[in-house]
């Protein structure tokens, strides 16, 4: 007989095959108002089409944050020039700002920051992918 099933690995395996599930994403970050700046980084891009400002995203967030109280907070990103950030929160509000050449891929987002969940998007307005470092720090 030679092989063996890892039995805890077949329903997770199961929901992939049959479902088309990618496995989730890390555990989302949280963010309170006495956080340390956090940094992540990543690629933009992907093979959806947004139809505002982000150009192609990924099915998926490239990152989840969890505001557990009202903050003052800034984004920022670090990427290519045609890079663009797109933040939705859970309740529908959308926030988008692609890079340009003056900025050298630089976007910054600040603003109060409600208590919520936030789905993270890095986009890429020419199709590509790119590598990114995002920053989330508190505003001053």
């Amino acid at each position: 007989m030679g092989f063996s099933i890892r039995w805890s690995a077949i329903p997770f395996a199961l929901a992939i095959a049959t479902v088309g599930i990618k496995p989730a994403l890390s555990q989302p970050i949280m963010i309170s108002p006495s956080s340390q700046p956090i940094q992540v980084s990543g690629m933009s891009g992907g093979n959806q089409k947004d139809s505002n400002c982000a150009g192609f995203v990924a099915p998926m967030p490239n990152h989840i944050v969890q505001v557990t109280e009202d903050t003052d907070l800034r984004f920022v990103l670090q990427g290519a020039t045609s890079s663009a950030l797109l933040i939705r929160s859970s309740t529908g509000q959308k926030f988008c700002v692609p890079a340009d050449s003056y900025s050298q891929g630089k976007i910054e987002i600040p603003g109060r920051w409600v208590k919520g969940t936030y789905s993270v998007f890095v986009g890429d307005r020419a199709n590509e992918n790119h590598s990114y470092t995002l920053l989330i720090s508190r505003s001053q």
